[in-house]
């Protein structure tokens, strides 16, 4: 009778004392895409929803083609907060001047202009509670928060209040989203969800 050889125990990373630091996502094998460091632990994302890449992608594109010359768009990169803490943005708005090296990994904080974050059923506390006291902290100007109810998109807008040091709403917005900062932007929010229909040959 032979006996099946036993599958190997995955080998998990056994974090240093103190925690991961923001030069150990470089260097760590294996990682899977989109690994964030929050406070020193790694943070794996899980399966993405239909809404949450069409969102990503609307974001990404519609400021891509309204931003300024010096600015960029850059979706899904980490940004330096400090040693322990290096989060992935969904989408965020660069000044041009950082985006120089095709090799480049992550962005320091001070370089972002606007950071967005699509909310996923895991993310939650994470895109409501923790990152926007984090992006507030290193004094990123802008902070939009995506959510999805019962389909449709709804864009909780924040800016920072240079008294507090921390974020105020400025809107939420529905069907049509329209704000004057971090630059001119009038986007229909209702086209992130639908599906392509082929058109009408009549």
């Amino acid at each position: 009778m032979s006996i099946e050889p036993e599958a190997p125990e995955p080998r998990w990373a056994v974090p240093p004392v103190g925690g991961w630091t923001a030069d150990d996502l470089d260097t760590l094998p294996n990682l899977p895409p989109h690994t964030e460091l929050i406070d020193g632990s790694l943070v794996f994302v899980s399966p993405q929803t239909l809404f949450h890449s069409r969102a990503v992608s609307f974001f990404e594109w519609q400021l891509q083609s309204l931003a300024p010359p010096d600015l960029d768009v850059v979706r899904e990169f980490t940004i330096d907060i400090d040693r322990f803490n290096r989060p992935e943005p969904d989408v965020i708005v660069v000044h041009g001047e950082i985006v120089q090296d095709p090799d480049q990994t992550r962005f320091p904080a001070e370089s972002v202009l606007l950071a967005v974050e699509v909310v996923s059923p895991e993310s939650r506390s994470r895109d409501r509670e923790t990152k926007p006291v984090k992006y507030a902290r290193v004094k990123i100007p802008h902070f939009w928060r995506v959510e999805n109810h019962d389909g449709r998109a709804v864009v909780y807008v924040f800016e920072l209040e240079p008294a507090t040091g921390a974020y105020t709403s400025t809107g939420i917005f529905h069907d049509r989203m329209k704000v004057s900062v971090p630059f001119e932007v009038d986007l229909d929010l209702t086209a992130i969800t639908p599906r392509r229909r082929a058109p009408d040959p009549r």
